[in-house]
């Protein structure tokens, strides 16, 4: 910004800067980042064709993929993507105690991080440990609003305060040490370029279903939206830093 030049007279110059009464035209300046697809992950595995029988088909390859989904891919990538949101973080705080008399001092220290930092209300979400929600439900201070629809609790949301989304995540898909995360979705892209899933049946290979699996995957924080991440550890600063 700068003053209007609203009785100057315009001239021009050698520079590359054309001089108007708005001031000098410059071009608009951008920054580009680049980023690489970092996972390349696969599995597989048989439902035989007597174990499936044996087991009156309890042991079927679509459940059994199902399960795989649920209870590995996703937590993979899930775990791999709040790492990268914690080393790319705005804001980190180490060594922090949390206890049940300052947990919602300390998640509200995150939010005034977030609105001195212009980062919209809408869509923050404060991803917690169970033991730091424990300590946030005792905590006089804390106004938690518990009625949260089944489709979101699906998702693991269980409360929401202050208009922010409280999701309790479980510690061993969070970095080592973390006590919470606000963050707002614009500053992290998590980007699937292939994800492919199949059931071969009656195969040379095995007498039964091979079930297969690959996911190529990435995820990282946009350098001019890391401000939007907020993260609250126990543990101390590393060396390196």
């Amino acid at each position: 910004m700068q003053d209007y030049g609203r009785n100057e007279t315009i001239s021009n110059n050698e520079s590359t800067d054309v001089l108007s009464r708005y001031g000098a035209i410059k071009d608009l300046s951008t920054s580009i980042q680049e980023v690489s697809m970092e996972r390349d992950r696969s599995f597989a595995f048989v439902v035989d064709k007597e174990d499936s029988d044996e087991t009156l088909n309890a042991l079927n390859a679509g459940s059994a993929l199902a399960r795989q989904l649920r209870d590995v891919v996703i937590p993979e990538v899930d775990t791999y993507t709040y790492k990268k949101m914690a080393d790319n973080a705005g804001k980190t705080l180490y060594s922090q105690s949390i206890s049940k008399s300052n947990a919602y001092e300390k998640l509200t220290d995150a939010t005034e991080w977030l609105d001195e930092k212009k980062v919209p209300t809408d869509g923050r979400v404060a991803v917690v440990t169970p033991a730091f929600y424990k300590l946030l439900k005792q905590d006089s201070n804390a106004v938690l609003e518990t009625e949260v629809g089944q489709d979101m609790r699906v998702k693991g949301v269980i409360a929401n305060m202050d208009g922010m989304i409280i999701q309790k995540v479980i510690s061993n898909l969070l970095p080592s040490g973390l006590n919470f995360m606000v963050a707002h979705k614009v500053a992290t892209t998590q980007a699937i370029k292939l994800a492919e899933y199949k059931l071969h049946t009656d195969t040379p290979l095995a007498s039964g279903t091979i079930v297969t699996g690959r996911i190529y995957y990435t995820a990282f924080v946009r350098n001019n939206k890391k401000d939007a991440i907020y993260v609250s550890l126990s543990g101390s600063q590393p060396a390196s830093l």
